[in-house]
């Protein structure tokens, strides 16, 4: 389904969208140093999409575009949406960006908390399973009593580390 979807906007996009309806928003800002700017596109599921029976009562396709430079990087992503629901663009933003900030946020607290960018974990069966335990032990944490004892600390030393786990397997009330 990903890759019909990225054909459909790529064959519709080479003629601009012209035989089809598309609402765009953009919106730029200036954050931590970094200028960033996100172009959002909705448009109408046509009947030329390929494996259009695969997604029930499919409506709304939505591509976001992120570019963002701080200093001389530069760095360029576009993500693809599907929905069922019939949506404006400034839904469509809202919804896409209210996602990513949850998301960036559990992010931010498991790299703080539990170093996860430095990870030399190569294999991708066991670096998939060592984010799940962190993002479990995570959830476990910030539902305990103790939580902001525990999860405002650098993970790094003993003493926390023998805290963290008996609060986890439950040693620890």
């Amino acid at each position: 389904m990903h890759d019909a979807v990225i054909n459909y906007i790529d064959s519709h996009g080479q003629n601009y969208f012209s035989n089809l309806p598309v609402c765009r928003q953009t919106a730029t800002e200036t954050v931590y140093g970094r200028d960033s700017i996100r172009c959002y596109f909705l448009l109408p599921v046509a009947g030329d999409l390929a494996v259009l029976e695969l997604w029930e009562r499919l409506q709304t396709i939505g591509v976001v575009t992120f570019a963002c430079v701080r200093g001389r990087n530069e760095m360029v992503e576009t993500r693809y949406f599907i929905s069922s629901l019939s949506l404006g663009v400034k839904q469509f933003a809202l919804a896409v960006r209210s996602h990513w900030s949850v998301e960036n946020a559990c992010h931010w607290t498991l790299d703080m908390t539990l170093h996860e960018e430095e990870s030399r974990i190569r294999d991708e069966r066991l670096r998939e399973n060592s984010a799940w335990l962190n993002w479990f032990s995570l959830s476990l944490l910030k539902q305990h009593h103790g939580k902001d004892r525990i999860v405002g600390h650098v993970a790094g030393s003993v003493g926390l580390m023998t805290s963290w786990l008996e609060v986890l397997s439950g040693v620890v009330g």
